[in-house]
């Protein structure tokens, strides 16, 4: 599918649907990302072969990841429909105004303090912008076409 079929099919939905989506993916991306960041700490010593302190530990920090992700994702999609459907413009100042928005209130709130605030906002607002103006995709179709395997034929050994 090209971008503009994309597009069609992504305004279908509306903006409360769009929002949920984010959230959700949100949620299950920062519980997969807690679980790796709960590997990684150290987990308080088991005593008498007992492993409910680490296993609530790492439910905790995926618990905590997860609503933080959560809430970004909702955040920003949320925020991003609100001044696309004020602005009546789809362009890269929608994402940047909605990662501004998600950065500096939920990691604000979570660094409770300003400067935090500006700085995640700062951050999330860029990265978005760039995304936004680089086209949203990674990969540049060139129109060749590659196989798993080779379409020559190899000359035969005599």
């Amino acid at each position: 599918m090209d971008t503009e079929e994309l597009r069609k099919m992504e305004d279908e939905e509306g903006p409360m649907i769009k929002t949920i989506k984010g959230a959700t993916t949100g949620l299950a991306a920062g519980t997969i990302w807690g679980t790796i960041v709960a590997t990684w700490h150290d987990v308080p010593r088991v005593e008498r072969r007992i492993a409910l302190p680490g296993l609530m530990r790492t439910l905790k920090m995926m618990g905590n990841h997860g609503v933080t992700f959560a809430a970004i994702g909702g955040v920003y999609i949320g925020v991003e429909q609100i001044v696309q459907k004020y602005r009546m413009k789809r362009d890269f100042v929608n994402g940047a105004i909605g990662g501004f928005a998600a950065g500096a209130s939920v990691l604000g709130f979570k660094g409770k303090s300003i400067s935090t605030a500006i700085s995640a906002g700062a951050a999330l607002a860029v990265t978005s912008a760039m995304i936004d103006v680089g086209g949203q995709t990674t990969r540049v179709d060139t129109g060749k076409e590659y196989y798993p395997y080779t379409l020559k034929k190899r000359p035969s050994v005599e």
